[in-house]
């Protein structure tokens, strides 16, 4: 993969992680949740930890690849 790729990729799971944090806070931000919705929450989580594990292999390489 080449840097342009690289930093293309870390945007768009900078983007999507984002995404999910405003997710996170709106659900978390009603006052009853169901079971369901609980059970999103902790999925959009683990989602959202899992993105930022792959940002920070990203960054790593893009920093590796610099000159």
């Amino acid at each position: 993969m080449n840097f342009g790729n690289r930093q293309v990729d870390l945007e768009r799971l900078r983007r999507e992680h984002r995404a999910l944090d405003e997710q996170i806070i709106a659900l978390e931000g009603r006052r009853w949740l169901s079971v369901a919705e609980e059970d999103e929450i902790k999925r959009l989580k683990r989602r959202k930890l899992q993105m930022k594990d792959q940002i920070a292999t990203l960054a790593d390489r893009e920093r590796a690849a610099r000159p």
